[in-house]
Protein backbone atom coordinates (compact mmCIF):
# COMPACT_ATOMS: atom_id res chain seq x y z
CA UNK A 1 0.00 0.00 0.00
CA UNK A 2 1.08 3.55 -0.66
CA UNK A 3 0.87 4.53 3.01
CA UNK A 4 2.98 1.59 4.13
CA UNK A 5 5.65 2.71 1.70
CA UNK A 6 5.59 6.13 3.31
CA UNK A 7 5.73 4.73 6.82
CA UNK A 8 2.30 6.17 7.65
CA UNK A 9 -0.19 4.02 9.55
CA UNK A 10 -3.78 3.77 8.34
CA UNK A 11 -6.73 3.92 10.70
CA UNK A 12 -10.39 3.05 10.88
CA UNK A 13 -12.28 6.33 10.95
CA UNK A 14 -15.21 5.96 13.34
CA UNK A 15 -15.32 9.66 14.14
CA UNK A 16 -16.63 11.05 10.87
CA UNK A 17 -15.08 13.06 8.03
CA UNK A 18 -12.75 15.26 10.08
CA UNK A 19 -9.96 16.99 8.17
CA UNK A 20 -7.33 16.02 10.73
CA UNK A 21 -8.21 12.37 9.99
CA UNK A 22 -7.91 13.00 6.23
CA UNK A 23 -11.67 13.13 5.72
CA UNK A 24 -13.70 10.14 4.59
CA UNK A 25 -13.56 7.37 2.02
CA UNK A 26 -14.42 8.22 -1.57
CA UNK A 27 -16.49 5.71 -3.49
CA UNK A 28 -14.73 3.85 -6.27
CA UNK A 29 -16.76 5.73 -8.90
CA UNK A 30 -15.51 9.07 -7.55
CA UNK A 31 -11.88 7.96 -7.47
CA UNK A 32 -12.23 6.52 -10.98
CA UNK A 33 -13.69 9.78 -12.31
CA UNK A 34 -10.79 11.71 -10.77
CA UNK A 35 -8.24 9.36 -12.31
CA UNK A 36 -9.90 9.71 -15.72
CA UNK A 37 -9.99 13.51 -15.37
CA UNK A 38 -6.27 13.54 -14.63
CA UNK A 39 -5.47 12.10 -18.06
CA UNK A 40 -6.69 15.07 -20.14
CA UNK A 41 -6.20 18.83 -20.07
CA UNK A 42 -9.15 21.21 -20.25
CA UNK A 43 -9.82 24.93 -19.94
CA UNK A 44 -10.55 25.28 -16.21
CA UNK A 45 -13.03 28.11 -16.79
CA UNK A 46 -15.01 25.85 -19.12
CA UNK A 47 -14.96 23.09 -16.52
CA UNK A 48 -16.06 25.52 -13.81
CA UNK A 49 -18.88 26.69 -16.08
CA UNK A 50 -20.07 23.08 -16.37
CA UNK A 51 -19.78 22.74 -12.60
CA UNK A 52 -21.80 25.94 -12.18
CA UNK A 53 -24.62 24.50 -14.28
CA UNK A 54 -24.70 21.23 -12.31
CA UNK A 55 -24.46 22.91 -8.90
CA UNK A 56 -27.18 25.38 -9.84
CA UNK A 57 -29.45 22.50 -10.78
CA UNK A 58 -28.80 20.74 -7.49
CA UNK A 59 -29.18 23.79 -5.23
CA UNK A 60 -31.67 26.01 -7.01
CA UNK A 61 -29.05 28.78 -7.11
CA UNK A 62 -28.31 30.95 -10.13
CA UNK A 63 -24.73 29.70 -10.34
CA UNK A 64 -22.16 27.54 -8.58
CA UNK A 65 -18.43 27.08 -8.25
CA UNK A 66 -15.84 24.65 -6.85
CA UNK A 67 -12.87 25.66 -4.69
CA UNK A 68 -10.47 23.72 -2.50
CA UNK A 69 -12.80 23.36 0.50
CA UNK A 70 -15.64 25.04 2.37
CA UNK A 71 -13.24 27.48 4.02
CA UNK A 72 -11.84 28.42 0.61
CA UNK A 73 -15.38 29.05 -0.63
CA UNK A 74 -16.03 31.33 2.34
CA UNK A 75 -12.91 33.34 1.52
CA UNK A 76 -13.73 33.90 -2.13
CA UNK A 77 -17.39 34.50 -1.28
CA UNK A 78 -16.43 37.21 1.22
CA UNK A 79 -14.07 38.73 -1.33
CA UNK A 80 -16.86 38.81 -3.91
CA UNK A 81 -19.15 40.70 -1.54
CA UNK A 82 -16.49 43.38 -0.98
CA UNK A 83 -15.25 43.88 -4.53
CA UNK A 84 -18.19 43.18 -6.76
CA UNK A 85 -16.89 43.08 -10.34
CA UNK A 86 -14.29 45.84 -9.86
CA UNK A 87 -10.86 44.45 -10.85
CA UNK A 88 -9.08 47.29 -9.07
CA UNK A 89 -10.65 46.36 -5.76
CA UNK A 90 -9.85 42.72 -6.41
CA UNK A 91 -6.19 43.60 -6.83
CA UNK A 92 -6.06 45.42 -3.47
CA UNK A 93 -7.42 42.69 -1.22
CA UNK A 94 -6.87 41.93 1.62
CA UNK A 95 -6.46 45.72 1.91
CA UNK A 96 -10.13 46.62 1.94
CA UNK A 97 -9.86 50.30 2.85
CA UNK A 98 -12.37 52.38 0.95
CA UNK A 99 -14.67 49.42 0.30
CA UNK A 100 -17.68 48.11 2.11
CA UNK A 101 -15.67 45.76 4.31
CA UNK A 102 -17.76 44.89 7.36
CA UNK A 103 -19.65 41.70 8.01
CA UNK A 104 -22.41 41.48 10.60
CA UNK A 105 -22.44 38.19 12.51
CA UNK A 106 -24.35 36.81 15.48
CA UNK A 107 -21.94 36.42 18.38
CA UNK A 108 -23.09 32.87 19.24
CA UNK A 109 -22.21 31.78 15.68
CA UNK A 110 -18.56 32.82 15.89
CA UNK A 111 -16.09 29.95 15.42
CA UNK A 112 -12.56 29.35 14.19
CA UNK A 113 -13.73 28.87 10.61
CA UNK A 114 -14.72 32.52 10.30
CA UNK A 115 -10.98 33.15 9.96
CA UNK A 116 -11.63 32.68 6.23
CA UNK A 117 -13.87 35.76 6.22
CA UNK A 118 -11.26 37.85 8.02
CA UNK A 119 -8.47 36.58 5.75
CA UNK A 120 -10.24 38.16 2.79
CA UNK A 121 -10.01 41.56 4.50
CA UNK A 122 -13.46 41.64 6.04
CA UNK A 123 -14.07 42.93 9.58
CA UNK A 124 -16.63 41.02 11.65
CA UNK A 125 -19.14 43.09 13.62
CA UNK A 126 -20.67 40.94 16.39
CA UNK A 127 -24.27 41.33 17.54
CA UNK A 128 -26.34 39.75 20.29
CA UNK A 129 -25.67 38.19 23.66
CA UNK A 130 -26.13 34.38 23.76
CA UNK A 131 -27.81 34.15 27.16
CA UNK A 132 -29.14 30.68 26.28
CA UNK A 133 -25.57 29.35 26.14
CA UNK A 134 -24.27 31.32 29.12
CA UNK A 135 -27.02 29.99 31.40
CA UNK A 136 -28.22 33.53 32.03
CA UNK A 137 -31.52 33.29 30.17
CA UNK A 138 -33.21 32.05 27.02
CA UNK A 139 -32.46 34.77 24.48
CA UNK A 140 -29.97 35.15 21.66
CA UNK A 141 -29.54 37.68 18.88
CA UNK A 142 -32.67 38.85 17.09
CA UNK A 143 -33.22 40.17 13.60
CA UNK A 144 -33.63 43.80 14.72
CA UNK A 145 -30.13 43.69 16.22
CA UNK A 146 -28.68 42.65 12.87
CA UNK A 147 -30.64 45.47 11.24
CA UNK A 148 -29.29 47.98 13.77
CA UNK A 149 -25.69 46.87 13.16
CA UNK A 150 -25.76 47.38 9.38
CA UNK A 151 -24.25 50.62 8.07
CA UNK A 152 -22.95 52.00 4.78
CA UNK A 153 -19.81 49.91 5.42
CA UNK A 154 -21.66 46.57 5.61
CA UNK A 155 -20.64 44.23 2.80
CA UNK A 156 -22.47 41.12 4.00
CA UNK A 157 -24.20 39.31 6.82
CA UNK A 158 -22.47 36.04 7.72
CA UNK A 159 -24.74 33.24 8.99
CA UNK A 160 -23.56 29.85 10.29
CA UNK A 161 -26.29 27.30 9.66
CA UNK A 162 -27.16 24.82 12.39
CA UNK A 163 -30.32 23.42 13.90
CA UNK A 164 -29.75 25.73 16.90
CA UNK A 165 -28.90 28.90 14.95
CA UNK A 166 -30.85 32.02 15.84
CA UNK A 167 -32.47 34.10 14.48
CA UNK A 168 -34.02 31.97 11.72
CA UNK A 169 -32.30 32.48 8.39
CA UNK A 170 -35.45 33.77 6.68
CA UNK A 171 -35.64 36.62 9.20
CA UNK A 172 -31.98 37.44 8.65
CA UNK A 173 -32.25 37.53 4.86
CA UNK A 174 -35.36 39.72 5.11
CA UNK A 175 -33.66 42.48 7.10
CA UNK A 176 -30.42 42.19 5.08
CA UNK A 177 -32.15 42.41 1.70
CA UNK A 178 -34.17 45.41 2.87
CA UNK A 179 -30.79 47.14 3.15
CA UNK A 180 -29.44 45.68 -0.09
CA UNK A 181 -26.92 43.54 1.81
CA UNK A 182 -26.11 39.95 0.73
CA UNK A 183 -26.14 37.02 3.17
CA UNK A 184 -23.40 34.38 3.16
CA UNK A 185 -24.38 31.04 4.72
CA UNK A 186 -21.79 28.59 6.04
CA UNK A 187 -23.53 25.23 5.61
CA UNK A 188 -20.31 23.22 5.38
CA UNK A 189 -21.56 20.35 7.54
CA UNK A 190 -25.32 20.70 6.95
CA UNK A 191 -25.70 17.59 4.78
CA UNK A 192 -27.68 15.43 5.30
CA UNK A 193 -30.56 16.04 4.92
CA UNK A 194 -30.44 16.23 1.16
CA UNK A 195 -33.11 18.95 1.21
CA UNK A 196 -30.53 21.34 2.65
CA UNK A 197 -28.92 21.54 -0.77
CA UNK A 198 -31.85 23.80 -1.70
CA UNK A 199 -33.08 25.03 1.66
CA UNK A 200 -30.71 27.95 2.25
CA UNK A 201 -31.10 29.40 -1.23
CA UNK A 202 -34.87 29.08 -0.94
CA UNK A 203 -34.71 30.99 2.37
CA UNK A 204 -32.93 33.87 0.71
CA UNK A 205 -29.21 33.17 1.02
CA UNK A 206 -27.16 35.02 -1.59
CA UNK A 207 -24.20 32.64 -1.22
CA UNK A 208 -24.11 29.24 0.49
CA UNK A 209 -21.11 27.02 1.12
CA UNK A 210 -21.00 23.21 1.43
CA UNK A 211 -18.04 20.95 2.14
CA UNK A 212 -17.27 18.51 -0.66
CA UNK A 213 -15.46 16.01 1.53
CA UNK A 214 -18.04 15.35 4.24
CA UNK A 215 -21.42 13.72 3.60
CA UNK A 216 -21.18 14.37 -0.15
CA UNK A 217 -18.30 11.89 -0.27
CA UNK A 218 -16.20 13.97 -2.67
CA UNK A 219 -12.51 14.89 -2.53
CA UNK A 220 -11.44 16.21 0.86
CA UNK A 221 -9.92 19.29 -0.79
CA UNK A 222 -13.17 20.46 -2.41
CA UNK A 223 -16.09 22.68 -1.57
CA UNK A 224 -19.19 24.15 -3.22
CA UNK A 225 -20.06 27.84 -3.47
CA UNK A 226 -23.59 28.44 -4.78
CA UNK A 227 -25.66 31.57 -5.12
CA UNK A 228 -26.22 34.76 -7.07
CA UNK A 229 -24.67 34.80 -10.53
CA UNK A 230 -22.90 38.16 -10.06
CA UNK A 231 -21.33 37.10 -6.75
CA UNK A 232 -20.22 33.72 -8.10
CA UNK A 233 -18.73 35.55 -11.08
CA UNK A 234 -16.79 37.88 -8.76
CA UNK A 235 -15.59 34.89 -6.75
CA UNK A 236 -14.48 33.08 -9.90
CA UNK A 237 -12.54 36.13 -11.10
CA UNK A 238 -10.57 36.13 -7.84
CA UNK A 239 -9.89 32.39 -8.01
CA UNK A 240 -9.03 31.55 -11.61
CA UNK A 241 -5.62 31.77 -13.29
CA UNK A 242 -5.94 35.07 -15.20
CA UNK A 243 -2.45 35.30 -16.64
CA UNK A 244 -4.01 35.94 -20.04
CA UNK A 245 -4.15 38.64 -22.73
CA UNK A 246 -7.50 40.46 -22.71
CA UNK A 247 -7.98 40.13 -26.48
CA UNK A 248 -7.35 36.37 -26.33
CA UNK A 249 -9.56 35.72 -23.31
CA UNK A 250 -13.02 34.33 -24.06
CA UNK A 251 -14.40 32.87 -20.81
CA UNK A 252 -17.75 31.01 -20.91
CA UNK A 253 -20.44 33.74 -20.68
CA UNK A 254 -22.52 31.55 -18.38
CA UNK A 255 -19.78 31.84 -15.76
CA UNK A 256 -18.08 35.17 -16.58
CA UNK A 257 -19.75 37.93 -18.59
CA UNK A 258 -16.72 39.71 -20.03
CA UNK A 259 -18.84 42.65 -21.21
CA UNK A 260 -19.39 43.68 -17.57
CA UNK A 261 -15.66 44.12 -16.90
CA UNK A 262 -13.44 47.13 -17.56
CA UNK A 263 -10.45 44.80 -17.74
CA UNK A 264 -9.18 41.43 -16.64
CA UNK A 265 -8.34 41.26 -12.93
CA UNK A 266 -4.87 40.23 -11.82
CA UNK A 267 -4.41 36.96 -9.93
CA UNK A 268 -6.80 37.31 -7.00
CA UNK A 269 -6.80 36.54 -3.31
CA UNK A 270 -8.43 33.18 -4.07
CA UNK A 271 -5.53 31.78 -6.10
CA UNK A 272 -4.35 29.92 -3.00
CA UNK A 273 -7.73 28.16 -3.00
CA UNK A 274 -7.13 26.44 -6.34
CA UNK A 275 -9.16 23.35 -7.22
CA UNK A 276 -7.71 21.02 -9.83
CA UNK A 277 -9.65 19.36 -12.60
CA UNK A 278 -9.53 16.12 -10.58
CA UNK A 279 -11.22 17.71 -7.54
CA UNK A 280 -13.87 19.43 -9.66
CA UNK A 281 -14.80 16.25 -11.53
CA UNK A 282 -14.65 14.16 -8.35
CA UNK A 283 -16.95 16.54 -6.50
CA UNK A 284 -19.49 16.66 -9.33
CA UNK A 285 -19.49 12.85 -9.47
CA UNK A 286 -19.97 12.63 -5.70
CA UNK A 287 -22.78 15.22 -5.80
CA UNK A 288 -24.61 13.15 -8.43
CA UNK A 289 -24.21 9.96 -6.34
CA UNK A 290 -25.33 11.70 -3.13
CA UNK A 291 -28.54 12.87 -4.76
CA UNK A 292 -29.15 9.51 -6.46
CA UNK A 293 -28.78 7.53 -3.22
CA UNK A 294 -31.21 9.64 -1.22
CA UNK A 295 -31.58 10.15 2.52
CA UNK A 296 -33.43 6.89 3.27
CA UNK A 297 -30.90 4.53 1.66
CA UNK A 298 -27.97 6.48 3.08
CA UNK A 299 -29.47 6.38 6.57
CA UNK A 300 -30.14 2.65 6.30
CA UNK A 301 -26.52 2.01 5.30
CA UNK A 302 -25.17 3.99 8.23
CA UNK A 303 -27.70 2.57 10.70
CA UNK A 304 -26.77 -1.01 9.77
CA UNK A 305 -23.18 -0.36 10.87
CA UNK A 306 -24.40 1.25 14.11
CA UNK A 307 -26.50 -1.82 14.91
CA UNK A 308 -23.53 -4.14 14.29
CA UNK A 309 -21.39 -2.14 16.72
CA UNK A 310 -24.14 -1.96 19.33
CA UNK A 311 -24.73 -5.74 19.11
CA UNK A 312 -21.04 -6.40 19.76
CA UNK A 313 -21.31 -4.29 22.93
CA UNK A 314 -24.27 -6.16 24.39
CA UNK A 315 -24.04 -5.96 28.17
CA UNK A 316 -22.47 -2.52 28.18
CA UNK A 317 -24.22 0.83 28.36
CA UNK A 318 -24.81 1.61 24.68
CA UNK A 319 -27.34 3.76 22.87
CA UNK A 320 -27.96 4.05 19.11
CA UNK A 321 -29.14 7.56 18.30
CA UNK A 322 -31.07 8.70 15.24
CA UNK A 323 -32.75 5.40 14.42
CA UNK A 324 -35.96 7.00 13.20
CA UNK A 325 -34.83 10.28 11.69
CA UNK A 326 -33.73 9.47 8.15
CA UNK A 327 -32.57 13.04 7.61
CA UNK A 328 -29.81 12.71 10.21
CA UNK A 329 -26.65 10.67 10.75
CA UNK A 330 -27.23 7.87 13.29
CA UNK A 331 -24.48 7.16 15.81
CA UNK A 332 -23.54 4.90 18.70
CA UNK A 333 -23.06 6.44 22.16
CA UNK A 334 -21.06 4.34 24.61
CA UNK A 335 -20.80 5.05 28.33
CA UNK A 336 -17.82 3.15 29.77
CA UNK A 337 -17.65 2.20 33.44
CA UNK A 338 -15.32 4.90 34.85
CA UNK A 339 -14.10 2.44 37.47
CA UNK A 340 -12.58 0.41 34.63
CA UNK A 341 -11.71 2.98 31.96
CA UNK A 342 -12.46 6.65 31.33
CA UNK A 343 -13.77 7.91 28.00
CA UNK A 344 -10.45 9.67 27.30
CA UNK A 345 -8.46 6.53 28.08
CA UNK A 346 -10.76 4.43 25.90
CA UNK A 347 -10.23 6.83 22.98
CA UNK A 348 -6.46 6.56 23.40
CA UNK A 349 -6.51 2.77 23.62
CA UNK A 350 -8.42 2.65 20.35
CA UNK A 351 -6.42 5.33 18.60
CA UNK A 352 -3.03 3.83 19.36
CA UNK A 353 -3.97 0.16 19.06
CA UNK A 354 -3.70 -2.12 16.07
CA UNK A 355 -5.58 -1.42 13.94
CA UNK A 356 -5.88 2.21 14.98
CA UNK A 357 -9.48 3.35 15.44
CA UNK A 358 -10.49 6.99 15.76
CA UNK A 359 -13.74 7.66 17.61
CA UNK A 360 -15.37 10.94 18.60
CA UNK A 361 -14.42 12.19 22.09
CA UNK A 362 -16.84 15.16 21.98
CA UNK A 363 -18.99 13.63 24.74
CA UNK A 364 -16.15 12.79 27.12
CA UNK A 365 -17.19 15.45 29.67
CA UNK A 366 -20.54 13.66 30.07
CA UNK A 367 -18.88 10.25 30.23
CA UNK A 368 -19.59 9.21 26.62
CA UNK A 369 -17.68 8.37 23.47
CA UNK A 370 -19.42 8.50 20.11
CA UNK A 371 -19.02 6.28 17.06
CA UNK A 372 -19.97 7.89 13.76
CA UNK A 373 -20.49 5.45 10.85
CA UNK A 374 -20.05 7.86 7.93
CA UNK A 375 -16.47 6.86 7.06
CA UNK A 376 -16.58 3.12 7.80
CA UNK A 377 -15.76 0.73 4.99
CA UNK A 378 -17.54 -2.64 4.65
CA UNK A 379 -16.43 -4.99 7.43
CA UNK A 380 -15.01 -2.26 9.65
CA UNK A 381 -18.09 -2.02 11.90
CA UNK A 382 -17.40 -5.56 13.12
CA UNK A 383 -13.78 -4.66 13.92
CA UNK A 384 -14.82 -1.49 15.76
CA UNK A 385 -17.36 -3.38 17.87
CA UNK A 386 -14.89 -6.11 18.76
CA UNK A 387 -12.12 -3.70 19.66
CA UNK A 388 -14.34 -1.54 21.87
CA UNK A 389 -15.80 -4.63 23.60
CA UNK A 390 -12.26 -5.87 24.31
CA UNK A 391 -11.19 -2.49 25.68
CA UNK A 392 -14.25 -2.19 27.91
CA UNK A 393 -13.61 -5.66 29.32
Amino acid sequence: MVYAGLGVRTLINAKGPATRLSGGIMRAEVASAMAEASQSCVDIAELQAAASRIIAGATGAEAGYVASGASACLLIGAAACMTGLDPGRMARLPDSQGMKNECVMVRSQRNFYDHAIRAAGMKIIEVGLPDRYAGAGVRDAEAWEIDDAMTERTAAVFYVADSQSRPPLAEVTAVAHARGVPVIVDAAAQLPPQANLRRFISEGADLVVFSGGKALGGPQASGILAGRRDLVMAAALQHLDLDVFWDMWEPPPSLIDKTRLKGAPQHGIGRSCKAGKEEIVGLLTALHMFIAEGDAARHARWLADCEIIAAALNGHQVWVTGREDKAQVPSVEITPDPARITPAALCRVLQYGDPAIAVDPAGRDRGVIIVNPMCLKPGEAEIVGQRIAHALA
